[in-house]
């Protein structure tokens, strides 16, 4: 079963996210920001990251570029967030995120972009 690890300050964000995913058949983790985020991938690695920008202590940006220096396997991540400009898209891309999605997100697109990066066949 591939896990999922969502990172997100907002406590509802991450229960809608997480509903969404587990109801289509993944297991799926949860972080309040950056820190923990890392700290919990270090410590096992997932398949597949959905990272929000704006966090206390470290944000979207902050996480992803600090994972993607680590000697690990890299997992894909999708940024999820508020944030529509254009800049905060590419800054999310050069931060290491393979897929941008702006909030609020729908069920449908969150679980396409999911199965693209997961390498899986979409329905």
């Amino acid at each position: 079963m591939k896990r999922i690890l969502i990172i997100d300050d907002a406590a509802t964000v991450r229960m809608y996210h997480r509903t969404i995913l587990e109801d289509a058949g993944y297991n799926v983790s949860e972080a309040i920001n950056g820190v923990e985020a890392l700290e919990k991938a270090l410590q096992q690695p997932y398949d597949l990251y959905i990272v929000d920008i704006n966090m206390p202590k470290l944000d979207g940006y902050g996480f992803l570029r600090q994972l993607r220096t680590e000697d690990m396997e890299q997992a894909p991540a999708i940024m999820v967030s508020t944030e529509q400009a254009e800049h905060d898209q590419i800054a999310a891309f050069r931060a290491g995120a393979n897929c941008y999605i702006a909030k609020p997100v729908r069920p449908e697109q969150l679980l396409t972009h999911v199965r693209l990066l997961l390498g899986e066949a979409t329905p």
